[in-house]
């Protein structure tokens, strides 16, 4: 049951399939950043389809043509292609769609995938160019559906997907793949909900992560051997992803440091990075495009609202940076476990902050509260009140204010936290006495619910998200 090789993806594959049906050549672009499954929904993909994939590399386009040749021979199922002369990439395209075994049946396509096209471009800023004229000029008018895939978020934005560049127009479709939603968690790790909201907070949806931890360990044993020892691939996977994506990493890993470290404005993140605030709107910006960290303003903020927060939203980066990055002196002189304790000691208020985040997260997707889609949905606040999360329903008329507490409530407890929940929402400003208030709080557990429950609160547990989350496993796999 755990530590499947394909799991979800169901509306990437259709997406796909819908466009390899179709009755056009297409250019797909498939993005998304480092080991969020590109690469076996891509294999998946060509398990259905007919075409080849081809992994570029650094190396430069003579050898970057030479392999993708051999790919193409591979496919043609003739091996005196690969040893053919090809002086560039449009040689070697139109050598493949002369070949006399190219021509697929009626109503299908080639599918030609070339994945971390990124590393074409860093080696030869003339590759987004190069493959226009070949779009343009040879596989715009055959059966072929072109995909071009890469994990730098950054470079696929701005060198393949801008309106600068010269493949801007020619994609007919793209895609960004992101994280699996959290309830597919379930399907990798045989955990309790407790271990699988941990696991959340600490790995996000990323799978290549998730399928790291041994489900024949606990979480805390693989949060040791997976993340805290030296040599592991979680260890250092942060430091390696900012230096994938960004050429000045280093400024960077400090804005992330600062926003973990609770400087949430553009002036605080400057004056505690020491960085221009140009530079720093700029990084913010890109940071904010590749959905690592989020640009906030109050829920019932004007568009033009100026004191935003910044709020890094990634669960790995934000665990790696708050518990990792500051303590990896003592991880490399073998006092992991005493690193171990003392992240254990002061989890909880770590893990509230992004529960808050999932929790939002799950109405969004509609798992949580599934009767009421929200046009606008985060956190509000205004002076010293704050409220976790606030939805506002435009079509109905309904705002949904809620608390999250990492934490076992009791009845009392609860009733205590709702009550000042509706105190703070009535400093909300929002259609005055012509709305539908809901109030709700999510909690680890919380006694006497169904009490809460007959007085018309929303209330959330664990235990009801382990029923919903395996409702919307049900209703995905129908």
């Amino acid at each position: 049951m755990y530590q499947q090789i394909f799991i979800d993806r169901n509306d990437e594959l259709r997406f796909l399939l819908d466009r390899y049906h179709s009755q056009k050549p297409e250019c797909i672009i498939i993005y998304g950043r480092r080991r969020v499954g590109k690469t076996t929904l891509l294999t998946q993909f060509l398990n259905k389809a007919r075409g080849f994939y081809f992994l570029a590399s650094e190396e430069g386009s003579a050898l970057n043509i030479s392999d993708f040749a051999h790919y193409a021979g591979e496919y043609l199922h003739d091996p005196d292609f690969e040893r053919g002369s090809y002086p560039d990439w449009k040689a070697v395209f139109q050598a493949l769609i002369s070949h006399r075994r190219f021509a697929p049946p009626d109503g299908e396509k080639v599918v030609i995938v070339i994945d971390e096209f990124p590393y074409l471009i860093s080696r030869d800023k003339a590759t987004p160019s190069i493959f226009q004229k070949i779009w343009d000029q040879i596989l715009a008018h055959e059966p072929v559906m072109l995909i071009i895939s890469g994990s730098s978020v950054s470079a696929m934005e701005s060198e393949v997907l801008a309106y600068t560049s010269p493949l801007y127009g020619r994609r007919t479709g793209q895609w960004q793949v992101e994280p699996l939603p959290y309830p597919y968690l379930r399907q990798l790790l045989p955990y309790s909900e407790h271990d699988l909201m941990l696991t959340w907070c600490i790995l996000g949806g990323i799978p290549a992560y998730i399928r790291l931890f041994n489900p024949e360990r606990s979480f805390w044993e693989n949060v040791e051997e997976q993340i805290l020892t030296k040599g592991a691939y979680l260890y250092s996977e942060a430091e390696l992803l900012m230096h994938y994506e960004f050429r000045e990493a280093g400024n960077y890993i400090s804005i992330l440091r600062a926003l973990v470290s609770g400087h949430t404005t553009l002036s605080a993140i400057c004056q505690a990075t020491g960085l221009d605030k140009g530079m720093v709107s700029k990084y913010l910006a890109i940071l904010s495009r590749m959905q690592l960290i989020r640009d906030e303003a109050p829920v019932t903020a004007h568009a033009g609202f100026r004191r935003r927060h910044y709020r890094l939203y990634d669960p790995y980066l934000t665990f790696w940076f708050r518990f990792v990055y500051p303590r990896r002196a003592e991880t490399e002189t073998g006092q992991v476990s005493a690193v171990l304790q003392s992240i254990q000691d002061s989890i909880a208020p770590y893990c509230g902050e992004m529960f808050e985040i999932l929790i939002e997260d799950l109405i969004r997707r509609g798992i949580l509260f599934p009767d009421t889609t929200y046009s606008r949905l985060g956190r509000w606040w205004q002076n010293e009140i704050e409220i976790d999360i606030v939805g506002l329903d435009e079509q109905t008329g309904t705002a949904l204010f809620c608390e999250c507490k990492w934490s076992e409530l009791s009845i009392r407890d609860a009733r205590a936290v709702i009550t000042a929940l509706k105190e703070k929402a009535e400093n909300v400003r929002w259609r005055d006495g012509k709305r539908i208030d809901r109030y709700a709080l999510v909690a680890k557990e919380i006694h006497g619910k169904e009490r809460l429950r007959d007085e018309g609160y929303h209330v959330i547990d664990l235990h009801d998200i382990t029923l919903l989350s395996e409702r919307f496993l049900a209703d995905k796999n129908r």
